[in-house]
């Protein structure tokens, strides 16, 4: 009934005296990090908590918030990690939605939540969540409003499985972890994982570049999962040039398409920079690049984990040519349940749950994300996927950014703009960016325009917002670059 708590207790018992998190001045062994779920199960319990009711958690990185998943599992409850980045009335929709019975929250955002039990109900959903449902977590609506995803208890330990085989991860693991655990990402790509193995896990509140550094330097991790915005953070930071990184075995990246010129310092070093695929639905674990793999398969996202079936389908839901980019479909143990509160079946097709994200396979089955479906851009009848034009702008000199978004057009439909985020201080040459687009790239696909700008809008997990940069460059809020590519 919980198998998810016994997995974990199983660990505690292997391992009792192994450290298992480090927090700030904070150090639990596994034996200790077991009691403190047992006793967050037992206050809930004790405060009427029951089986298949949602209890909402908002805070920062910590050991009680890893524990109060466990004390859910054990208790048959469902885990709301909610996204303290959000306003308070957005996480209000989130906790009536969820039908939450409860809020918990660290002191540091107390008056968040304060806010948020003002605006919402806490009542409790109106029927309890089917047995098994242990994690509810809503995506970041990059396209839309956010939606919840289900996750049961057999799902996360199939992913733990998945993520523990790709990554080698043993008892000997120590990870760096520093992406908000509210996120499948940086709850069930490492975290979870090497816990069940019975490793260490070094937990960030909140990352920031030079904590980074400073805990690579003391606590020696073995890996980290980063995103493309930490990765340029860490790139950009005084410190990064005299780190000393033997103690990695490797890094990993996923959450976006990782631009190449991010990748290259990190094997520069002789660090691996993995990659896993997935997103909120998927669990995520679904597409990994093995560490092993890294060096000599670089831009790609690897091949399906084990468990996993990947099909590239067309429009029409038939399979693509071999080469060809085609919608990534999947199935795999690890997928969610189903979205809370829509119909069964809602974001499959045949019972293949459709991405939406696009990509090609090599002949080994080797896959490279091109784009989202959504922000492929059709321009005079031909596709054009943004990704391509992103990391070759990501290369040219004083670019620490690219982002391109199709904009309407009278005569084309739509075209390709650009968008650049300089690095500090940098003048970028966009006369000889246009000269590289010229001789790398079919004149179709060409930037129309090319803007700067100091930032890009974002979600929690560093992912571009491709619709919000789209309207703020509708309404011209962003300057555009002298000498700017024309078609």
């Amino acid at each position: 009934m919980n198998p998810l708590y016994q997995r974990f207790a199983d660990t505690a018992a292997r391992t009792p005296d192994a450290l298992a998190i480090q927090a700030g001045g904070q150090a639990l062994t596994h034996r200790q990090f077991l009691a403190l779920a047992d006793a967050q199960a037992a206050r809930w319990q004790a405060q009427g908590l029951e089986p298949g009711q949602s209890i909402g958690w908002l805070g920062h990185n910590s050991p009680a918030m890893l524990a109060g998943l466990l004390a859910c599992a054990k208790l048959g409850a469902v885990f709301v990690p909610l996204n303290w980045r959000l306003a308070a009335a957005e996480l209000a929709a989130i906790a009536d939605h969820a039908g939450l019975a409860a809020l918990e929250h660290t002191p540091e955002l107390a008056d968040l939540a304060a806010q948020v039990r003002a605006g919402a109900r806490l009542a409790g959903a109106d029927a309890p969540l089917p047995p098994g449902d242990v994690l509810l977590v809503y995506t970041s609506g990059t396209t839309g409003e956010p939606k919840g995803a289900l996750h049961t208890q057999h799902g996360m330990l199939a992913n733990i499985d998945m993520a523990t085989a790709v990554q080698g991860f043993t008892a000997a693991e120590r990870v760096l972890a520093v992406l908000p655990l509210f996120h499948v990402g940086g709850l069930c790509i490492q975290v979870l994982p090497a816990l069940a193995a019975g490793g260490a896990v070094h937990l960030q509140a909140r990352f920031d570049p030079g904590a980074w550094l400073a805990d690579l330097a003391a606590w020696r991790p073995t890996t980290s999962l980063l995103v493309p915005a930490v990765m340029q953070a860490i790139l950009a930071h005084p410190g990064w040039p005299a780190a000393d990184v033997a103690s990695l075995r490797f890094l990993n990246s996923g959450s976006s398409i990782v631009p190449v010129a991010l990748i290259d310092p990190f094997h520069a070093r002789g660090v691996p920079m993995a990659q896993v695929y997935g997103s909120t639905e998927t669990g995520p674990f679904s597409i990994a690049l093995a560490p092993g793999e890294a060096l000599a398969h670089l831009g790609s996202v690897g091949r399906p984990a084990p468990g996993v079936q990947l099909r590239l389908a067309a429009a029409d839901g038939t399979p693509v040519a071999p080469g060809a980019v085609g919608e990534i479909q999947l199935r795999a143990p690890n997928l969610m349940r189903g979205y809370h509160r829509l119909p069964a079946g809602a974001g499959f097709v045949d019972g293949w749950y459709a991405t939406g994200d696009l990509a090609r396979a090599d002949a080994d089955g080797r896959v490279t994300v091109v784009g989202r479906s959504k922000d492929m851009i059709i321009s005079g009848g031909e596709n054009i996927y943004p990704a391509e034009i992103e990391n070759l702008a990501s290369t040219w000199p004083g670019v620490a950014e690219a982002a391109v978004v199709g904009l309407p057009d009278a005569r084309w439909g739509e075209v390709p703009v650009l968008v650049l985020v300089p690095q500090p201080g940098a003048v970028v040459d966009v006369d000889g960016l246009q000269a590289l687009f010229q001789a790398r790239l079919a004149r179709f696909k060409h930037p129309r325009r090319v803007v700067q700008a100091d930032q890009v809008p974002r979600t929690a997990l560093g992912k571009v917002q491709k619709a919000a940069l789209a309207a703020q460059l509708m309404a011209g809020r962003a300057a555009e670059s002298p000498g700017q590519p024309t078609a």
